[in-house]
């Protein structure tokens, strides 16, 4: 085995190869999740995009292969508003194995009013959190056939000055769109760390990281028509935030390298290293509302609840009956 001084730097524009391995990205037809499909393509992995919207996942790939002549690149139809769909859109998968999905589809409202799923969840919360604990429910088993299966599930930097009301995680008697956004992605974040805590008590081969891109902007994202067109007059207005914050493309790297990197590890949170907000990606340490693990697992039992299904249930040693198979 080398030796630590002779593992060169990661370099986030020389990957690593990864030909044999097969990456779900949830939203990988837009925004960060594209970059993420489109930066995970060039390693000669297998990516599957996940996108409620064929058309727009069509368009993802053919922006992908202009890029990468060779991508290996295909789409699953995948509503994460519609937590009834998540298992046949698995099904719709027909692989063995799964290596790594990035939970990194999202929605996000700036304003009222409060809207909700077709099973009655706030919009926000049940997409962004509630879908991708489900999702991880009807992934495990081929998480779990992969030698080294990876859930990477992507925060926000948003979610930092948040914290959970566990009494209200349906924003039913307090909404507030963007304080409901950040609480939607600090929950995802808690379920990563959750979810890694209990893959380590089941003794499982699957590792659970989490990450945040820091502040990525549209403005500052080079553009990938047809799926992101940057004009010249917002590149000129975006100049003074580009010494703060990054595009699109640089907020996929920590993702990136949670899937690629045998160094990272379980329960780790990645992202940007200037300021926790731009720049290559780095271990940090967990954030202080994060180490409440028992908040942590009282989300977890409301999630259950809630989807009627829990990622814990394939684990090993894992007690069978109260959810449906």
């Amino acid at each position: 085995m080398p030796s630590a001084s002779n593992v060169p730097p990661w370099d986030v524009h020389r990957l690593p190869r990864a030909e044999g391995r097969t990456v779900l990205v949830t939203g990988g037809n837009a925004g960060i999740g594209y970059f993420v499909a489109e930066q995970l393509a060039g390693t000669g992995a297998v990516v599957v995009l996940g996108s409620r919207n064929p058309a727009r996942a069509e368009a993802a790939v053919r922006a992908v292969r202009a890029r990468v002549p060779d991508a290996r690149l295909r789409s699953v139809r995948l509503d994460l508003a519609d937590l009834s769909s998540l298992r046949a859109s698995v099904e719709a998968l027909d692989l063995e194995r799964l290596d790594a999905v990035v939970h990194n589809a999202g929605v996000a409202l700036d304003r009222p009013p409060r809207q909700e799923t077709p099973a009655g969840d706030e919009l926000m919360f049940g997409t962004n959190h509630l879908s991708h604990f489900a999702l991880t429910h009807w992934l495990m088993p081929l998480l779990s056939a992969a030698p080294a299966g990876r859930v990477v599930t992507t925060g926000s930097f948003a979610a930092k000055s948040e914290r959970l009301d566990l009494d209200d995680l349906q924003s039913r008697h307090d909404y507030r769109a963007k304080r409901t956004y950040g609480r939607s992605k600090l929950a995802q974040m808690y379920f990563g760390l959750e979810l890694e805590r209990r893959l380590r008590a089941a003794s499982s081969t699957v590792t659970s990281v989490v990450v945040h891109p820091g502040g990525a902007l549209d403005s500052l994202t080079p553009s990938r028509p047809p799926v992101h067109v940057r004009t010249g007059p917002a590149r000129v207005r975006s100049l003074p935030a580009g010494l703060f914050l990054q595009g699109k493309h640089a907020g996929a790297w920590p993702a990136v390298r949670a899937v690629l990197d045998p160094a990272v590890r379980g329960g780790q949170l990645w992202g940007p290293r200037v300021l926790r907000l731009r720049g290559r990606p780095r271990a940090e340490p967990v954030w202080q509302q994060l180490t409440d693990t028992d908040c942590a697992a009282r989300l977890w039992d409301a999630s259950r609840e809630l989807t009627g299904v829990d990622p814990g249930r394939h684990l090993p040693g894992a007690r069978r009956g109260g959810e449906p198979a």
